[in-house]
């Protein structure tokens, strides 16, 4: 296998979304936020893509996002190889005597996989619970 930095293609991300039953946004959109990408990683298995995570973020917070692993591929420390190094691009572009805020929303019964690498869930008795709300639009 081989992690690929800052290499996300929009046909990778479909394929990926695709392959777990996930929605997939609009090309244009897709293609803005791939190019707005803090932090990316691929993995590719020869040349299948098989796996991503991004990072977004302003360098005080940070959200995990698209943490997709092929089903055929899942259960392998794949997903586990992804989340650790985006938290080490998180810790590297921490500064000395800095803080950084890393959260990401789990999809459902995914919680317990995040928990191992330092995730607590929300509510907690520092958070209230996370909170999100989808915006739609029609074309005219």
């Amino acid at each position: 296998m081989t992690f690929l930095e800052n290499a996300l293609h929009y046909d990778d991300y479909f394929n990926l979304r695709q392959s777990v039953d996930w929605n997939n946004f609009s090309e244009q959109q897709t293609v803005f936020a791939l190019n707005h990408t803090l932090y990316a990683i691929t993995v590719k298995n020869e040349l299948e893509t098989i796996a991503m995570g991004r990072l977004i973020g302003d360098g005080l917070y940070y959200t995990i996002v698209d943490v997709i692993i092929n089903p055929a591929f899942q259960g392998k420390g794949v997903g586990s190889a992804v989340i650790h190094k985006l938290l080490d691009y998180v810790e590297k572009n921490t500064p000395p005597d800095g803080r950084s805020n890393v959260s990401l929303i789990a999809e459902k019964g995914k919680e317990a996989f995040y928990e191992p690498l330092g995730f607590k869930k929300i509510p907690h008795e520092f958070c209230g619970s996370g909170m999100r709300k989808v915006i739609y639009k029609k074309r005219n």
